[in-house]
C-alpha cells in the first residue's frame, strides 16, 4: 500500500505542478496528468487483481511503473528545457527529501512545502525524487511477484493442485 500512497502524492503533485508551471494549453499537461493517473490506477488495479491472478497483477504493476517512468522523463525534460538543475543524489535538498521520505505514513502534506514551492526547480525535483522512490519500490514488488508466480504458479495451477490434493486424500 505504500506504493499506492506514493502514487497518490505523485498524482496530486503533478496536477499542482501542471496547473502552476505549464502554459494553459500545453499538451504536456494532459500527458503528465494521465501518466500520473495511470501509475496510481494501475497500482490499485494490480492490488485488486492479486487475489485472482498473479499474471495480471504483474502486468498491471509493470504498466504502473512504465507510466511513472514516462512521467519522470517529462519532469526531467522540463528541468532541462528550462535550464534548471536536476538534483544529484547527494545534493542537500535531495538528502532532505530522503529524511522526509522516512516519515511514517508520509502524505502529500509531508512534501507539500516542496511540491508547492514557488520555484519550479524545487517542485520538479521533489516530484522526480518521489517517482524514483516509487519506481524502486515497484521494481522490488515485481521481483517478489515474479518469484511468487514461479514458486506457486497462477490461479489455475493452484486450483489444479488443490483438486489433486483433495482427490489424493479421499
Amino acid at each position: 500500500m505504500i506504493t499506492f500512497q506514493k502514487a497518490e502524492i505523485i498524482y496530486d503533485g503533478t496536477v499542482y505542478f501542471c496547473r502552476h508551471f505549464l502554459k494553459k494549453y500545453d499538451r504536456t499537461i494532459d500527458q503528465m496528468i494521465q501518466a500520473a493517473r495511470s501509475g496510481k490506477q494501475n497500482i490499485a488495479e494490480a492490488s485488486m487483481a492479486s487475489a485472482t491472478s498473479k499474471e495480471t497483477e504483474i502486468k498491471l504493476t509493470n504498466v504502473a511503473r512504465a507510466s511513472l517512468e514516462e512521467l519522470l522523463i517529462d519532469y526531467e525534460d522540463y528541468l532541462r528545457t528550462n535550464n534548471l538543475s536536476k538534483w544529484e543524489r547527494n545534493d542537500r535538498l535531495s538528502l532532505r527529501f530522503n529524511e522526509l521520505n522516512k516519515t511514517p505514513g508520509a502524505s502529500y502534506n509531508t512534501f507539500k512545502k516542496a511540491i508547492e514551492h514557488e520555484n519550479p526547480e524545487i517542485s520538479a525535483n521533489i516530484m522526480c525524487c518521489l517517482i524514483n522512490v516509487t519506481s524502486y519500490l515497484l521494481g522490488r514488488q515485481l521481483v517478489a511477484l515474479e518469484r511468487a508466480f514461479l514458486n506457486e504458479g497462477g490461479l489455475r495451477e493452484r486450483m489444479t493442485r488443490a483438486r489433486i490434493n483433495r482427490i489424493n486424500k479421499q
